[in-house]
């Protein structure tokens, strides 16, 4: 069987529902793993979903800012959401997806927010960019993401981190722009390294080829300047890695009306 699996950072779920509504008509993944909610969890949109056929929901929303969401068509057995840095931000959730789905064996699903770093990179004056920083550090030694290779465990999300030369649009004027510095790329790819996950997205399409999943409101020109980022991630273990069977990056979502920085990521996997 075929599960597809999306990632997508929305910049508010309420705002943005007809788009992913609109989304989900069109590209009908399995599962979509939601970023940057903006939503406490009782005021979150469940009956529009559950109209589209996603009638199993795990939330870790709050109010306003943050929040993560998985939405699947699949029954889940099993929910948590951890705390990183001390702080109930709301930044993560991991399902599980087993027996109640038919699945032989149980696949894992985490959904992952990254701060965002705010401007300045620098941690001693900059305390979103110390926090960020901590977090990647805290992934880097989280138990639940150093998994057994032999494991079926997905990492998806907006990860805040464009972590290879080709990346961003200039490897060269970027490193000193958060999202792409050298102590932020070194320590998210010590953490999926020491985790043993695997870059799905850039073993499809290694470099030199450029590959962007966000392009920033500041660019009213976006599409045709083409300044972009790949801020968002699918990992998977090895268990998984050669069952991606493809991953489609939704570019034409960024150009809708009223659109989020960041549009869809799907992998498409035969289990």
């Amino acid at each position: 069987m075929n599960l597809k699996i999306t990632t997508w950072n929305v910049n508010s779920v309420r705002l943005r529902i007809n788009l992913v509504s609109k989304f989900l008509k069109a590209a009908r993944p399995d599962v979509i793993c939601l970023q940057e909610t903006k939503c406490p969890d009782d005021k979150f949109p469940l009956k529009r979903f559950a109209r589209l056929g996603y009638t199993h929901a795990a939330l870790n929303g709050q109010k306003g800012y943050h929040g993560v969401a998985i939405l699947s068509r699949l029954p889940l057995d099993s929910i948590d959401a951890r705390s990183y840095c001390g702080k109930l931000d709301s930044r993560h959730l991991a399902v599980k997806i087993g027996d109640r789905a038919g699945f032989a064996d149980q696949l894992t699903l985490h959904n992952f927010y990254v701060p965002a770093g705010g401007d300045e990179p620098d941690p001693t004056i900059n305390e979103k960019f110390a926090h960020k920083l901590a977090f990647l550090d805290e992934m880097h030694l989280a138990p639940d993401l150093r998994p057994d290779n032999n494991d079926r465990v997905i990492l998806v999300g907006d990860l805040n981190v464009a972590p290879l030369e080709h990346d961003v649009w200039s490897h060269k004027q970027m490193l000193r722009v958060v999202s792409h510095t050298p102590i932020e790329c070194e320590k998210l790819t010590t953490a999926r390294k020491t985790g043993g996950w695997v870059d799905s997205m850039r073993q499809l399409t290694p470099e030199p080829a450029k590959l962007y999943t966000w392009w920033s409101y500041r660019s009213p020109d976006w599409a045709s300047a083409d300044k972009g980022r790949r801020l968002d991630h699918i990992w998977t273990l090895p268990m998984l890695a050669d069952r991606v069977a493809e991953i489609a990056i939704a570019k034409n979502f960024r150009g809708a009306s009223r659109p989020s920085d960041h549009v869809p990521v799907t992998a498409t996997l035969e289990l």
